[in-house]
């Protein structure tokens, strides 16, 4: 009398288990693939000003960090840094001032910068977005050549007059950096270049005395 063994089938799978990952080529499993989202921001692109409310009441300032510089001092035990910092500040309706700012660390440097731009703000003469005639200013060996344009044309600025001319309120402006590409010569000629401008009725109330 033979006797047959008859083995158990395979138990199924429950529906609440979960499945199991799929073996690579190297044994191990697969991991779900990677979302793109694309490239982070850099360095340069981050926002660095924008608009703060003054807590003494007065009118919202936009603070720029225009450059950031580190000096290294060699003493006996290796070496000391230092930060300084140039700041442009503007309340976009024809008020700008620059500051410039050192420190033994970076916060404090731009704190700096800004607090002594905020104390010399000077007041330009601006034709709605865009400024009344050319004009171009100098300091030391940094010269700017700014002109009026159409509207709709955008600031066509870069690097430090750029800064400026965004705190001061120009939207629509032609500009040209020459000579020293000094950040603090760039910054301060531009600023010279705003001082100079004159409205029609200036220049009418001038030759009438």
């Amino acid at each position: 009398m033979s006797t047959e063994t008859v083995s158990p089938a395979p138990a199924s799978p429950s529906p609440s288990a979960p499945a199991a990952a799929p073996s690579g080529p190297g044994g191990g499993a697969h991991r779900p693939a990677r979302r793109e989202f694309g490239r982070g921001p850099r360095r340069d692109d981050r926002n660095r000003g924008g608009l703060i409310a003054d807590p003494n009441g007065g009118p919202a300032m936009i603070e720029k960090v225009v450059f950031i510089n580190r000096c290294a001092k060699v003493v006996k035990g290796g070496r000391r840094f230092s930060f300084s910092a140039l700041s442009v500040v503007g309340d976009q309706k024809g008020n700008v001032g620059v500051g410039y700012g050192k420190a033994n660390e970076v916060p404090d440097a731009i704190k700096k910068s800004t607090e002594h731009a905020r104390k010399h703000l000077q007041h330009v003469k601006l034709k709605g977005d865009t400024i009344p005639h050319d004009v171009l200013g100098h300091c030391d060996g940094g010269r700017v050549l700014l002109r009026p344009a159409s509207p709709g044309t955008g600031l066509i600025a870069g690097g430090g007059v750029r800064a400026v001319l965004e705190a001061a309120g120009v939207k629509n402006v032609l500009t040209k950096s020459m000579g020293s590409k000094n950040h603090i010569a760039v910054v301060n000629a531009t600023v010279h270049a705003l001082r100079q401008l004159r409205m029609a009725e200036d220049i009418t109330a001038l030759r009438a005395t």
